[in-house]
């Protein structure tokens, strides 16, 4: 590979389904896979390839964040970060960034095609001798064009674009709105969702469900219900259906003591809108989390 080099039917489907969706999956491989390709511009990471929409435009990343979050002014929240692009393969299919946060902390980012989406892999390092308050972070991914539903009104209560998004519920795919619905909080709209292991106090100050995921993904269904984009990470913080055509998988990273390292993995899928082989998919990326 060559590099530029740079300085400064798809409802409450049961987990239980992906036994037979890995073996579709090995038999077929890349073969089917759809080509994609990544670039990176003023903060916004872009996805190209032939899907609805044609492109899905990434904030990466919109912000590293501070905990005690979920009621508390955004300004208060955010530490201020630097982004540079270290390296950009000639075919738009890997991407090195790194952040530099005001704080001294380095956040190295490996973004790769792959046969059905986009792989992350982060690793974060505080090399000063005081403890980071980075607890998680926000890569907001704009998804008006893929679901067809265009830009939003940051005022409406559900959106119509929420309609075609998901998250997993007792293990089983679950479209938004879900029920019961937030409607409270320092700012509105949005829907938040925060995993069992994640302080509730530590999330987004965007109304906050009392609903627990059963995972870590959250995707949303193109307008024509044929395709499917998802994300994952490990760790996450929470889930987050946003107000500007936006979906959110929040990474976390968990604060950083002196000279600590910690290794932060994610994935984006574009996959034909099969939730057996997602489920599939996303059970052999994360397999703690399927569990």
């Amino acid at each position: 590979m060559q590099f530029l080099n740079h300085v400064n039917p798809k409802h409450g489907l049961p987990i239980a389904a992906i036994s037979l969706a890995l073996i579709s999956l090995a038999a077929h491989g890349e073969e089917n896979a759809t080509p994609l390709t990544i670039h990176w511009k003023n903060n916004f990471l872009t996805i190209s390839g032939d899907f609805p929409g044609g492109t899905i435009p990434i904030h990466y990343l919109e912000a590293y964040c501070r905990p005690g979050s979920t009621d508390r002014g955004w300004g208060d929240t955010v530490i201020g970060h630097h982004t540079e692009l270290i390296a950009a393969s000639e075919n738009g299919r890997m991407i090195k960034l790194r952040d530099t946060l005001k704080d001294g902390v380095r956040v190295d980012h490996t973004i790769t095609v792959d046969a059905d989406g986009i792989d992350f892999r982060l690793i974060a390092h505080n090399p000063t001798q005081t403890t980071s308050l980075a607890h998680w972070a926000q890569p907001c991914i704009r998804v008006d064009k893929f679901t067809g539903c265009g830009s939003t009104d940051a005022t409406t209560l559900v959106p119509e674009y929420a309609r075609q998004c998901f998250i997993f519920l007792e293990n089983k795919l679950t479209r938004l709105p879900t029920t019961p619905w937030a409607d409270q909080a320092r700012y509105t709209p949005g829907q938040v969702y925060c995993p069992a292991v994640v302080d509730r106090n530590d999330v987004n100050p965007r109304p906050l469900s009392t609903l627990v995921p059963s995972n870590g993904l959250i995707g949303c269904f193109s307008k024509d219900e044929n395709k499917i984009m998802a994300v994952a990470w490990e760790p996450y913080q929470e889930l987050f259906q946003g107000v500007i055509a936006c979906i959110h998988n929040d990474f976390r990273v968990g604060g950083l003591a002196p000279n600590e390292t910690k290794h932060i993995h994610g994935k984006i899928y574009i996959v034909a809108a099969d939730v057996p082989a997602l489920l599939a998919r996303f059970s052999r990326d994360f397999p703690n989390q399927s569990r």
